[in-house]
């Protein structure tokens, strides 16, 4: 961008310092571009009560995306200059914490071939630190150097050999943090030159001589490369005096905050809807650990299609599309925020005011008058759980900005609670526009990075810094009947191919050891009206009684796993109960919790490639799996086992096996909503209650190695989708079982839930009495049964004497297929469904007996 064109985007009729000067005799002199830069404010600080607010960094001052890229790819350029090209070609670019690490990393995509490292103020587990130093009149002052490339800055040697460094930072205001930078690094690695790049220098006399004696006193070249220069003119007493009108105008405000809090404004806020962006894998989400040539290239290929996502979301926005757009970052996340300002800008043309900014630490006085930098702000907790514990974050000059859409974007370290708390980022950010999107990018692990607890131990890489071949989530309506942010089908779509067979075919095939089950799909059970009845009748009469269940099992997820999971369903069945606990969390907590299917099939394993794609989009240890109940627990076992093969492959590391259910009558995990066996009426149904989706499919011919397990969609039975229904039947009840649910959760989390496997022990108990031997064929709970009549060919049906209601629906289906029910004592289980041992066409077993050949 031309010097001319950002010149009149920054321009304004009012000096927005024109407040704290008149006040407090606060200047600025310098060069004419200098008061266009920067503006004043004043903040509570006991080093330093003014503040220089830039108007083209992007932080406190939203800003065209363009500008502020431009500003420090302008900076970069002009240090290949002075370079030459070899030189920049070696050159390491470091920028500082928090409000230059955009800046920092625009200037090293003007070097074009530098990779780039940022200081950061959040420590990571298992990354051991490569030096740091101290900022002094900052209110947060450690800043730590967490390269995952231990040799980034050593540059290559000592010397002659070492590489340029070069130095970022948002102003030069005294040298202080430079020089602590320099002689930090410098007795670790020495190098014969240096570059400091600033927008502003705003250095007196003499801190300028003070830089050239250091130089000087370690015996290399520093340059300096900024693109205004001038200093800040500060009267006697000004210290002081400014902290007493930041005490004076925060106590005023404090008065008219109190006088308004009764006030309710009768507006809704907006809506918060996620937008899955499909960062590229591999590519960090910033410079904290390191950002090379070939990160800047896979991001550049990637912000096109990433853009073009953001649009069409605010292009499906009800109302009129926005035309004034916020892309809000977050604290130290300021460079991939801004790309994507850059690529929405050119995404949405003249169509739209696209702007750019970012939270912050820093607490800033805001004064309404155009004479001020900053004009409003919002408060709101941290939301990245801080190493130096929790406080208060603020968004500046957002508020009454009149911005139609936000769009806010974090990484997933800070996709939090507290990010989605009523007092929250979100939700002050929906008191002040029409839209809020919100995209969390995967937080970044370096490969060298230990487990938690275990500093210095290298662990493999992570699988996000593979290349990006992995697939990408299917998702409704393309995919589902499901609304796009209820669930991400980690799935491929084989909707065409041809896959259904008759039950009794496929019966035969899986007995004879011909196919496997997961190779082919029953033909969909369509109901009858009769059944169709049940089916609503069931669901109203149990409805209460799933929304204590699902708010159960969820506020035991949220107490064990928090505080923010990722909840993994095992498809199908798994599905409509993860997409329950997600609406529980978010109607209860405001939490917007992430939310994925993924396929399991016994004999066969775990969705490896599904894995891989988790662990490369979140962290594992965050995962939780989703069932909709226990039988005997073979599912159970068979995930235990899958992980322990995925890890032992190679694959990443940190997935908790264990599964979260709605109902375990079979006492098999931990984690449950109840361990009664009573009717769910998702069993009753297929896809009809699934979102349109058959049961998953594994066929060598059609998954290969790298691709998802397989489903379908079946678009054709729309009319008879009851699957939101469901969901809405059961979320209705949720208020009114809340204060149950609390308590019911608390003596859980006190209780021993420990598995006791009894169901497992009925299973092979009836499988030996019943003549069967193989546990495979005995399906025991509702659930279970359900499924023996709609997919299986059944033999019997084993019912608890004296159930009732709950199995109104088995014994309508036995009926219709002429499957005997017999009533038993001693049963764990409300019923057990047989299949037809040793089936092939023509068998009968009169005798009650297995069928021993045929």
């Amino acid at each position: 961008m031309s010097e001319r064109a950002t010149r009149e985007e920054t321009v304004d009729v009012v000096w927005s310092g024109s407040w704290v000067a008149e006040r407090l005799g606060v200047a600025l002199e310098g060069d004419g571009e200098l008061q266009e830069l920067l503006g004043l404010a004043l903040r509570r600080n006991p080093k330093r009560a003014h503040l220089l607010v830039s108007n083209v960094l992007g932080k406190h001052v939203p800003q065209r995306p363009s500008v502020v890229h431009g500003a420090g790819f302008e900076l970069g350029e002009r240090v290949r200059a002075l370079l030459g090209d070899r030189e920049a070609r070696r050159a390491v670019v470091l920028g500082y914490a928090e409000t230059a690490t955009g800046l920092g990393h625009a200037v090293a995509d003007g070097l074009r071939d530098a990779p780039y490292l940022h200081s950061t103020r959040r420590p990571v587990a298992g990354v051991e630190q490569a030096g740091g130093f101290e900022e002094a009149h900052s209110h947060a002052t450690s800043h730590l150097l967490l390269p995952e490339d231990r040799d980034l800055l050593a540059g290559g040697g000592t010397g002659a050999d070492a590489s340029v460094l070069v130095l970022v930072d948002d102003e030069f205001s005294t040298g202080n943090t430079v020089l602590n930078t320099i002689r930090a690094l410098h007795a670790l690695h020495p190098r014969e030159r240096y570059v400091i790049v600033a927008l502003v220098d705003m250095r007196s006399a003499g801190d300028r001589d003070r830089l050239a004696v250091f130089a000087a006193e370690i015996g290399a070249r520093v340059d300096l490369v900024t693109r205004s220069t001038g200093t800040v003119a500060l009267p006697d007493g000004v210290l002081e005096r400014g902290q007493a009108l930041v005490a004076e105008r925060e106590a005023e405000q404090a008065i008219r905050a109190e006088g308004s809090a009764g006030a309710v404004e009768d507006t809704d806020s907006a809506p918060v809807i996620r937008v899955d962006l499909d960062w590229p894998a591999g590519v960090p989400d910033g410079g904290r650990h390191g950002f090379t040539p070939a990160h800047r290239a896979a991001l550049e290929a990637a912000l096109p299609a990433m853009a073009d996502r953001i649009a069409a979301e605010l292009g499906d926005a009800a109302g009129p599309a926005p035309r004034r757009v916020l892309v809000l970052g977050f604290e130290e996340l300021m460079y991939a925020p801004l790309r994507l300002g850059t690529a929405l800008e050119a995404a949405l043309g003249a169509d739209a005011e696209v702007r750019y900014s970012t939270t912050t630490r820093s607490p800033v006085l805001a004064v309404d008058d155009p004479g001020y930098a900053i004009r409003t702000r919002l408060v709101f907790p941290a939301h990245d759980d801080p190493a130096d514990g929790p406080g208060d974050r603020y968004a500046y000059n957002v508020a009454g900005a009149g911005f139609d859409a936000v769009v806010a974007v974090v990484d997933s370290t800070a996709d939090t609670p507290e990010l989605h708390a009523p007092d929250g980022l979100l939700a002050r950010l929906a008191e002040h526009t029409g839209h809020v999107l919100l995209t969390v990018l995967p937080s970044y692990v370096p490969a060298t990075a230990a487990p938690t607890g275990v500093p210095g131990t290298p662990t493999p890489a992570p699988e996000r810094q593979e290349p990006a071949v992995l697939p990408e989530p299917l998702r409704g309506p393309d995919f589902s009947s499901y609304a796009p942010e209820d669930v991400g089908w980690l799935l491929q779509d084989l909707s065409d191919t041809e896959l259904e067979a008759p039950t009794e075919e496929r019966e035969e095939a899986i007995q004879s050891g011909g196919a496997h089950y997961a190779e082919s799909l029953p033909v969909e059970y369509q109901p009858s009206a009769e059944y169709q009845a049940l089916f609503t009748a069931a669901l109203e009469a149990s409805a209460a009684r799933i929304a204590h269940a699902v708010g159960t099992v969820t506020e035991t997820v949220l107490a064990e796993r928090g505080p923010r999971p990722v909840l993994v369903s095992l498809a199908r069945a798994g599905t409509p109960v993860g997409v329950l606990m997600r609406r529980w969390a978010q109607h209860r907590h405001g939490l917007d919790l992430p939310h994925y299917a993924i396929s399991i099939v016994r004999g066969r394993g775990i969705d490896a490639t599904a894995l891989r794609w988790l662990a490369a989009h979140h962290d594992p240890a965050d995962v939780v799996f989703v069932d909709g109940w226990t039988g005997k627990g073979a599912i159970t076992r068979e995930l235990a086992a899958a992980i322990t093969e995925f890890e032992a492959s190679g694959g990443p590391a940190g997935f908790d096996p264990e599964i979260s259910v709605l109902a375990d009558p079979g006492g098999c995990v931990r984690t449950y909503g109840t361990r009664e066996d009573f009717l769910i009426p998702s069993a009753c149904l297929n896809s009809t209650v699934s979102g349109l989706i058959s049961r998953t499919v594994l066929r060598a011919d059609l998954v290969g190695p790298d691709d998802f397990h397989g489903g379908k969609f079946y678009r054709e039975l729309a009319d008879s989708d009851v699957s939101g229904l469901f969901l809405d039947t059961i979320a209705a009840r949720f208020d009114e079982v809340a204060g149950q649910v609390e308590a019911a959760a608390k003596e859980l989390l006190a209780a021993d839930r420990a598995p006791t496997w009894e169901g497992w022990a009925a299973v092979e108990r009836i499988s030996e009495e019943y003549g069967i031997h193989d546990v495979n064929l005995v399906k025991p709970g509702v659930g279970e049964t359900t499924r023996v009549l709609l997919r299986r060919v059944p033999w019997k049906i084993l019912a608890k004497r004296g159930a009732g209601a709950d199995l109104e629906h088995i014994r309508l289906l036995a009926e219709q297929r002429g499957v005997p029910v017999e009533e038993v004592d001693d049963l764990p289980y409300s019923c057990v469904g047989l299949i037809h041992p040793r089936f092939t066409r023509g068998a009968t077993g009169a005798d009650g007996k297995a069928v021993l050949g045929a």
